[in-house]
């Protein structure tokens, strides 16, 4: 993105991603693979929704500008197209959005009778709200974290193969050629595959209770004519950048993804900080070089005011946290502190998401971002 405090201030208000996991300044060091064999600064901020669900990570280039897709994006271009939120009303989501005037499609059901709707943020990043039966907690916000995503590919059935193996999708709730409710956001596409992949976690994780079941669906389309999202562009240009999944073994799962001849090319190897939390982290590609990444979480601040972090790493990796325990990380910070300094702009700035970045002379509301799961 260029602009990471309009973005958190936008999902704050309307997704409700105010919990802050960590906030960091560093150099991506170990991503030069996928930054032109250079090292670039970048400012991250994780946030999640305490009603259940996956994070977003916010990310922004600090010492270049991020690149647009060099073509629109369409339906069935190899890539992350649309990130799912999970929703307990849609009806009434739907309506307050409208009365909000932003950017959605018409309320629609899938194949399995979900109902959904489309959301475009300022950002040109679409997001489907739709209706899920899983929450961590009851609240009052209607709308939740994330719960999966849809991913164009170009061969259903090697995408399939993969995410069950790497990512134990095993459970296929839907696969066929139904598409009427997709009209809106399909263009002139025609879908040739659609497939419903969901994981049924083990609730063996840490965090396996918060981040709940995902679902992920594949979209192929007909004709050759496909641009892939990130065709000749960087990790961290505009856009979703890359699904990110939370491990509980990193070392078993490194051996699950070279058994299935789709081993690591990017992995930090030890413990990695980011801010005030700290993991493994670690990335392959789906057959059509969609970046995931895997992080095995080593420690996370709980209460940050009271100096009360978790460390994971002296933990059994099976045993689920607490709920209780959970639970406080969303009594921390919900205010970015480091983007005032960094970006060289003031705090009502950074908390009104009016900051504008270094690399542009005005605000250029565009994101990177990253969505959250669970691999149990």
């Amino acid at each position: 993105m260029a602009n990471a405090a309009a973005a958190f201030a936008w999902y704050k208000k309307y997704f409700h991603f105010d919990a802050i996991v960590f906030e960091d300044v560093a150099k991506a060091t170990l991503m030069r693979r996928y930054t032109g064999g250079e090292e670039h600064q970048r400012y991250a901020v994780l946030a999640m929704n305490m009603q259940g669900g996956g994070g977003l990570e916010i990310w922004q280039y600090t010492s270049r500008t991020p690149q647009a897709p060099q073509h629109p994006v369409q339906l069935g271009d190899p890539g992350i197209f649309a990130v799912k939120l999970k929703c307990r009303d849609v009806t009434a989501v739907y309506d307050l959005f409208l009365s909000e005037k932003l950017s959605v499609s018409p309320v629609e059901k899938n194949p399995l009778g979900q109902k959904y709707f489309f959301v475009t943020d300022p950002f040109n990043n679409l997001f489907q709200l739709i209706e899920d039966d899983y929450w961590f907690q009851k609240g009052a916000p209607l709308v939740g974290g994330v719960c999966g995503a849809i991913i164009g590919v170009s061969d259903v059935d090697a995408a399939v193969t993969f995410y069950k193996n790497i990512l134990d999708y095993s459970e296929v709730n839907y696969f066929g050629e139904s598409t009427s409710d997709l009209a809106e956001v399909a263009g002139e596409r025609k879908v040739e595959h659609r497939a419903f992949l969901k994981n049924v976690p083990s609730f063996s994780g840490a965090f396996s209770k918060l981040l709940g079941p995902t679902t992920l669906e594949l979209i192929q389309t007909k004709g050759s004519k496909k641009n892939r999202i990130y065709k000749n562009r960087w990790w961290g240009d505009l856009g979703f950048m890359h699904v990110c999944f939370d491990v509980c073994a990193m070392q078993r799962h490194e051996a699950i993804c070279e058994q299935q001849g789709q081993p690591l090319n990017v992995n930090s190897g030890k413990s990695f900080e980011m801010g005030e939390a700290a993991g493994q982290f670690a990335y392959n590609e789906d057959p059509d070089g969609t970046l995931i990444e895997y992080v095995e979480t080593h420690k996370v601040p709980l209460l940050k005011k009271w100096g009360l972090y978790l460390n994971l790493s002296k933990r059994k990796i099976q045993k689920p946290l607490p709920k209780w325990m959970i639970q406080c990380m969303g009594l921390g910070k919900k205010e970015l502190q480091l983007t005032a300094s960094y970006l060289n702009c003031t705090k009502a700035q950074a908390v009104n998401g009016t900051a504008t970045d270094a690399n542009q002379q005005a605000p250029v509301p565009k994101m990177s971002a990253e969505m959250r799961t669970n691999r149990g």
